[in-house]
């Protein structure tokens, strides 16, 4: 092929053109997914998140249908002034700015008091030991009560003055009392200490066999039949 040929066909109005319907058809698809993905992201769009602490789930469920939100359940606490299935807490906060479809998620007040399992702490830790752990697990613990024992040794727990074991379930909102020692020993576990025996006296007590008297029989009489007359 002559040079010549090679730049009329490269000159030519039908590469050209060629070229020209693939630009289109690429900025048309750019375009199009652009416009696409803003629709799908709701791109511009903005609703203020509405504030849904102490309504109740129904009144809140509306209030979110209203504007165009979603709203989900995902954990329950417990305020005792505030009555069940009420909103105690939402994610995103009030005031935030999300698209519409966005999941609000909730946290409702529990109808029931919620109970935990009192752990083994009776007579197996210290008056502190047992403090901290109820207290990071969450329990209500009252002031001490001191009973004679071994100072701040734990020797029961009592819950509005029944006494209560590990594995039992206190509500959270009852509080806890512990009977801790007062460093003093109770008259009843009195011990009586007997002083053994002298070694003396029990080397006195050992030495040599038993001696008994020899008892001998007085002799028996004769009876007249056995002497005969003379």
């Amino acid at each position: 092929m002559k040079s010549s040929d090679f730049l009329g066909k490269l000159l030519g109005r039908y590469l050209w053109g060629n070229l020209a319907a693939m630009a289109a058809v690429i900025v048309a698809l750019v375009i199009g997914v652009k416009f696409a993905l803003d629709a799908y992201t709701h791109h511009g769009e903005e609703i203020t998140v509405p504030n849904l602490r102490h309504k109740l789930f129904a009144d809140a469920d509306r209030i979110m249908a209203d504007a165009d939100l979603r709203m989900v359940v995902n954990d329950t606490g417990y305020v005792k002034t505030l009555p069940p299935d009420c909103i105690l807490g939402q994610t995103p906060e009030p005031g935030e700015k999300v698209k519409s479809g966005h999941i609000i998620y909730v946290t409702i007040n529990s109808p029931h008091t919620p109970t935990l399992i009192l752990p083994d702490v009776i007579d197996n830790s210290s008056l502190r030991e047992a403090m901290a752990k109820l207290t990071a697990m969450g329990f209500k613990v009252a002031l001490p009560e001191r009973v004679p024992g071994e100072k701040d040794w734990v020797y029961g727990i009592t819950v509005h003055g029944k006494r209560v074991v590990a594995g039992d379930r206190v509500p959270v909102d009852e509080p806890l009392v512990i009977q801790a020692g007062n460093g003093m020993r109770d008259a009843d576990d009195s011990i009586n200490y007997i002083d053994p025996l002298d070694e003396e006296e029990m080397g006195g007590a050992m030495e040599g066999p038993d001696e008994f008297e020899e008892v001998t029989a007085p002799p028996a009489e004769s009876s007249p039949a056995e002497h005969p007359a003379k």
